[in-house]
């Protein structure tokens, strides 16, 4: 057999790109993760619940863990999409330090080496939909899973119940974090003794329009201008409508959540200090949405529709336009799965 000649130049140059690939191949930029995360936007104080009633909704961060043992730094973050250029980028980040911190302090044990994780944001941050509470719940469940280190896909799931009571001590809103780990609507509250007590209630399909102005409404902020105490009236106010509210969405009475969806603990308060936000939710009730609430503490807000989304995402858009806020909607479902967890 004749061998045909060999350019040798040109032998080394090919391969020399061979071998450039096999080392971008083995580099942290095509690494497979250890685990996957998904987790949903969560609409809470729904209606009259205040700090008790919240829904999951199809709008989702994603978090990816990777273990990158030629990395210098104990950990890197990579952010996608909504606030990627203002998220911190090293161990200030919020998963990153819930992460460690739960390994260190609640596990006790260490990392198991350098760490990148990849987050690709699709819930924008400061809006009431809960973005802190998915970076919260990431946190957690990565720290649990380097714990277990024998994670399957069959004891996957068993991560998010085991991670809810330790969600809820460090975010604070149960009524956030509990139906981002769990789906659906979710009460939530404590028992006498302190322990948290949860229910999930399967609701009819619903959907649903949020529009969230660009405005900076942090917690602290609308936590401040609420009163240091409510009348009696206004306590038995709400608890008959957060009861008609999950009954609404139980049965998908939309008439009843018409009627039910209306709150004296935080919106009077809440509503004012947020420009447009009066008028959206009146305009979108104009439109033909069946109920309108703050969405969280604000400053986006939730109504449930039944046809006309879009004539509702525009009218309250245009209400914050006029009121010299630019806004984005956007028009979901309810999520009845939660946070989702896929092994690499």
């Amino acid at each position: 057999m004749q061998h045909a000649d060999v350019d040798t130049k040109k032998w080394f140059k090919y391969n020399s790109k061979i071998i450039d690939c096999i080392k971008i191949m083995n580099s942290t930029a095509l690494t497979n993760p250890i685990l996957r995360v998904r987790i949903p936007a969560t609409s809470a104080n729904l209606g009259a619940g205040f700090d008790c009633i919240g829904i999951a909704l199809d709008l989702w961060n994603s978090f990816e863990l990777y273990h990158v043992p030629q990395q210098k730094e104990c950990i890197t973050i990579e952010s996608y999409g909504e606030a990627a250029d203002k998220l911190p980028k090293d161990h200030t980040n919020t998963i990153a330090r819930v992460l460690f911190e739960e390994l260190d302090e609640t596990l006790g044990q260490k990392a198991p080496g350098p760490l990148r994780i990849v987050c690709r944001n699709n819930v924008p941050c400061g809006s009431g939909l809960g973005s802190s509470s998915t970076a919260v719940i990431a946190g957690l469940i990565f720290a649990h899973a380097i714990a277990r280190r024998e994670l399957t896909a069959e004891n996957a799931d068993t991560l998010k119940r085991a991670v809810l009571s330790r969600a809820v001590e460090i975010e604070g809103h149960g009524d956030n974090v509990v139906p981002a780990l769990l789906g659906g609507l979710v009460v939530v509250t404590r028992s006498a003794n302190g322990r948290l007590l949860t229910h999930r209630v399967p609701v009819s399909s619903q959907r649903v329009v949020v529009c969230v102005p660009d405005f900076a409404f942090l917690t602290t902020k609308s936590r401040a201008v609420l009163p240091p105490a409510l009348p009696r009236y206004d306590a038995i106010h709400n608890i008959g409508h957060a009861v008609m509210t999950i009954e609404a969405l139980r049965t998908g009475d939309l008439k009843l959540l018409a009627k039910a969806i209306d709150d004296k603990m935080h919106e009077p308060y809440r509503f004012p200090a947020i420009p447009g936000a009066i008028e959206a939710r009146e305009a979108a009730l104009d439109q033909g949405a069946v109920a309108a609430c703050l969405s969280g503490a604000g400053p986006g807000i939730l109504a449930f529709v039944e046809k006309n989304h879009e004539q509702v995402g525009r009218a309250m858009q245009t209400c914050f336009t006029e009121a010299g806020l630019s806004a984005r909607y956007w028009i979901m479902n309810i999520n009845e799965t939660g946070a989702e967890i896929t092994l690499g």
